[in-house]
């Protein structure tokens, strides 16, 4: 399956041309010039990664990667900082705000491939190990609900939220509209006390594990 990548970046070149790199590989590329038009492309189609700038107008890519990770649909969603900022106070705000790695520019193409893909195949692994625990072909009239809070339908979607799974590919696997499976969500982050997807998962997992 083809990944889909989102770019950010303020620069016109630097932005067509790490996506013509990125094409190049055979991502799927989409482009956003600042951090809001980001947000609603990753509103309206959620990326496997995203490779921002940190250095914006308005919104810089900190704020940026705070936002993402606030919100439930795009919590788990790798981010690769490149930019021009390398001191090690600028890293280490990067990590608090959620990045996965921090790339310098100038930057070399095959050194942003590689940490690309070894983020996704890493995610990959995961989901994987996350399907495998959580046994995802169970039919509905077999669900086992572990946690005596959640509801049969909560904690089906709790199940789908630890495979790695988006709003829209938990809707279609559960025959659910995006809006019904937001508000699963949003009801299990509240009765849980969650902040993100990411606890979510690690909770479902801890319940599958016992």
């Amino acid at each position: 399956m083809v990944k889909r990548l989102l770019v950010v970046d303020d620069e016109p070149n630097l932005l067509r041309a790490v996506a013509v790199v990125l094409r190049g590989e055979n991502f799927e590329v989409s482009t956003a010039r600042n951090s809001r038009e980001a947000l609603v492309s990753v509103a309206q189609n959620l990326p496997d990664l995203i490779v921002s700038d940190v250095r914006m107008p308005g919104m810089d890519g900190y704020d940026l990667a705070r936002k993402l990770r606030a919100a439930p649909h795009s919590a788990m969603i790798p981010i690769v900082f490149l930019t021009a900022k390398d001191e090690t106070e600028d890293r280490i705000e990067g990590l608090r705000a959620g990045v996965d790695m921090y790339l310098t520019k100038p930057f070399e193409p095959d050194e942003l491939v590689a940490a690309i893909r070894n983020i996704l195949q890493r995610v990959e692994r995961t989901h994987s190990t996350i399907a495998r625990l959580v046994g995802s072909q169970e039919s509905e009239e077999t669900v086992f609900v572990r946690d005596e809070e959640l509801t049969k339908a909560e904690w089906r979607v709790a199940e789908a939220v630890a495979r790695g799974l988006s709003n829209k590919e938990i809707a279609a696997e559960l025959h659910l509209s995006i809006r019904t499976v937001e508000n699963h969500v949003s009801r299990i982050l509240a009765k849980k006390n969650f902040s993100n997807r990411v606890e979510v998962a690690c909770h479902v997992i801890s319940c599958q594990t016992e």
